[in-house]
C-alpha cells in the first residue's frame, strides 16, 4: 500500500496537470470505488467545478474543487493515478475517470479495486480521526511524547495506527525502528527520553528519505508518470529476510505483528 511518501510523490505530481483545470465529466465502470455519495450525486455535484488544490493528509489525497467541494482519494493496495490526454486508451484496469477542459483525464487505475474515492463537503468526515502529521513542524519530539502517553502496545503495530500518527505504513515503520535501534516488539509504555527523541528523529528521517527518492517501488506503487520509485534501494531491513544487516553482519529477521510482516535486526534493535 502507498505510504506517506509515495502519496506525497503522487500528489507533487497531479498538482501541475491539474490545479486551474475544470471538470467536465465523470464516469466510473466500478461503482463500489465511490465511497460517498452515490456515483449518480457525484456526477451531478462534480461537473463544472474547478481545481483549486492538490494536497496530502496522510495517505490520502486531497482535491480542494469550488463550491467548497473536496474530493478525497485513497489508493490503498494498488491504485494509481495519472493524468493523460483522452485520447491514450484506457488499460484494462482503469475504473474511474475525470474529464477535463483541456482534453486530458484523470484515471484511477486499481487492479484490486480496493481503492475509494469520495467528495465532501466537510473533510473532516473522513480525516477528522487521523493522528499528527509526521513531517509537519508542530510535530516535535514533545508531541510525540504527548502522543505515547498512556499508551502500552506494541511499537510495531503502534506505528501502524493512523490514529496515533498519520502515514506510516510497514516500510515506514520498520525501516523508523531500525534507524532508531528499537525492537519492534517493545512496548510504548517503556521507551526513555533518549529512545523518544531517536524514534522522533528517525520517523522524520526515513520519511524525507522516501519522498526525496520518490517512494518505494517494491510491489505494485509506480509514479504517476510509470516510472518506479528508489526508495527500495534504500531500505535497511524491510523484506531483506535473512539477508546480512548492513551495520552488524546479523540474519534480518521476519516475524508477523498484528497480521502483517515485520522485518529487523536483532543484534542493532535491542
Amino acid at each position: 500500500m502507498p505510504e506517506l511518501p509515495e502519496v506525497e510523490t503522487v500528489v507533487r505530481a497531479l498538482r501541475e496537470p491539474l490545479i486551474g483545470r475544470i471538470i467536465t465529466d465523470f464516469r466510473t465502470y466500478w461503482p463500489r470505488h465511490i465511497a460517498q455519495p452515490t456515483p449518480e450525486a457525484l456526477h451531478d455535484r462534480i461537473i463544472g467545478l474547478r481545481i483549486h488544490a492538490v494536497e496530502r493528509r496522510a495517505k490520502y489525497i486531497v482535491i480542494s474543487l469550488a463550491d467548497n467541494e473536496t474530493l478525497i482519494i485513497h489508493l490503498r493496495m494498488t491504485g494509481h493515478l495519472s493524468v493523460v490526454s483522452n485520447a491514450t486508451p484506457p488499460g484494462k484496469y482503469v475504473h474511474t475517470i475525470f474529464s477535463l477542459d483541456n482534453g486530458h483525464e484523470l484515471r484511477f487505475r486499481d487492479p484490486r479495486k480496493f481503492g475509494t474515492v469520495a467528495l465532501v463537503k466537510d473533510p473532516q468526515e473522513i480525516l477528522g480521526k487521523l493522528g499528527p502529521e509526521p513531517l509537519d513542524a508542530s510535530f516535535s519530539a514533545d508531541v510525540l511524547r504527548d502522543c505515547l502517553s498512556g499508551r502500552k502496545r506494541a511499537l510495531k503495530p503502534l506505528l501502524l495506527d493512523q490514529t496515533f500518527v498519520a502515514g506510516i505504513g510497514n516500510i515506514y515503520a520498520d525501516e523508523a525502528l531500525f534507524h532508531a535501534g528499537l525492537d519492534p516488539r517493545r512496548l510504548s509504555n517503556t521507551l526513555t527520553e533518549d529512545e523518544i527523541g531517536r524514534l522522533h528523529t528517525a520517523i522524520q528521517s526515513v520519511l524525507r528519505e522516501g519522498i526525496a527518492r520518490e517512494g518505494a517501488s517494491i510491489s505494485d506503487y509506480v509514479k504517476p508518470d510509470g516510472e518506479k520509485g528508489d526508495m527500495q534501494n534504500a531500505v535497511m531491513v524491510f523484506r531483506r529476510t535473512d539477508m546480512p544487516c548492513f551495520i552488524c553482519g546479523t540474519p534480518i529477521e521476519r516475524i508477523k505483528m498484528a497480521q502483517r510482516s515485520t522485518h529487523f535486526c536483532p543484534l542493532c534493535q535491542n
